[in-house]
Formats: structure tokens, sequence, C-alpha cells
């Protein structure tokens, strides 16, 4: 075995590792919060396991896919840390009882 086929080997175990891993997380929970940074780590090891495919082939043709992957990463990071903070906003509005902000 030459050295790049060992560190393309080392690669993806720890690429399946972390996969598997994040998968574990995002269906254990327990919070939504829990799950939405495991499919970000989710989502960072496919870009990383297309980066791997790019750099063991030599060519640029997945670049489109982690752009693509990443900013729809990014767009569902946001929705739903806005999703939590209204819902924890009405959660000490109903329990202060008060309708505005606190």
């Amino acid at each position: 075995m030459t050295f790049e086929k060992i560190m393309f080997l080392i690669v993806g175990i720890g690429l399946t590792f972390t996969a598997l891993a994040a998968l574990v997380r995002i269906v254990r929970g327990p919070t939504i919060l829990d799950r939405m940074v495991a499919s970000d780590v989710l989502l960072t090891t496919v870009i990383l396991a297309l980066g791997a495919d790019m750099v063991a082939r030599g060519h640029t043709d997945s670049i489109p896919i982690m752009v693509a992957i990443a900013a729809t990463a990014t767009f569902a990071t946001i929705v739903v840390s806005r999703y939590v903070k209204r819902r924890n906003e009405q959660a000490v509005s109903d329990t202060t009882g008060e309708a505005g902000h606190v």
C-alpha cells in the first residue's frame, strides 16, 4: 500500500465515524439544538468527503454541490435558532404574564 492509499483509508474511517456519531446525536437529541448542531456536523462531513473525493480523483466538479450544501446548512441553522429564540421568548412571557419582550 502506498502512503496515499493509507491516508485515504484513514480519512475515510474518520469521516465514517464522524457521520455515524452525528446520526446518533440527530436521533437521540435530546433537544432541537443538539439535533441542529449534529446535522451541521453531518453536512460538514459530507462536504469534507466531497473534498477528499476531489483530491483523490483530481477534479473540481463537486465545488457547486459543496457551496449549495454549505448555504443550506447556514440557512437551516439561522431558521432553527430564530425558532428556538421565539419559542423561549414566548415561554418567558407566558410564565411572567407579560405580552412584550423581557
